[in-house]
């Protein structure tokens, strides 16, 4: 017994590095409004590319990271949830090194009311009407 919980604490290592938030400054919240370039509904976790203007810098692609492909499938997210176009409002952890990459806590799209959380450990997807 005690060499298979060896074996799953070995094996649960890289799992649990991989989904690490480490990268990102998890005391700082950045938010932006911005356009949907891309959406990357792919294993192991889907982004979303937003191209976002800062006052008085020009507009840059943000790459926002979300949670894992499965969790998102669970509560109704789908490779169809998001086109090049929506307008979002976002807000996120930010790369601790400054690029342009955040982890995505909080989305809301006006013109449908749609909207998405990850403040815990399962995120949150509730479709407007």
């Amino acid at each position: 017994m005690a060499a298979g919980l060896a074996v799953l604490a070995t094996a649960a290592g890289p799992a649990l590095a991989h989904h690490s938030l480490t990268a990102y400054n998890g005391r700082r919240r950045k938010a932006l409004e911005g356009e949907v370039v891309k959406f990357s509904f792919s294993h192991p976790h889907p982004y979303l590319v937003v191209k976002a203007a800062e006052p008085g810098r020009p507009p840059v692609d943000w790459k926002l990271e979300m949670d894992n492909l499965a969790e998102l499938s669970g509560i109704g997210m789908s490779i169809h949830t998001f086109r090049a176009g929506d307008r979002v409002n976002v807000s996120g952890d930010p790369a601790k090194d400054g690029s342009p990459t955040m982890y995505l806590r909080r989305l809301d799209r006006p013109k449908d009311g749609l909207h998405y959380e990850q403040e815990r450990i399962t995120p949150v997807l509730r479709k407007g009407g």
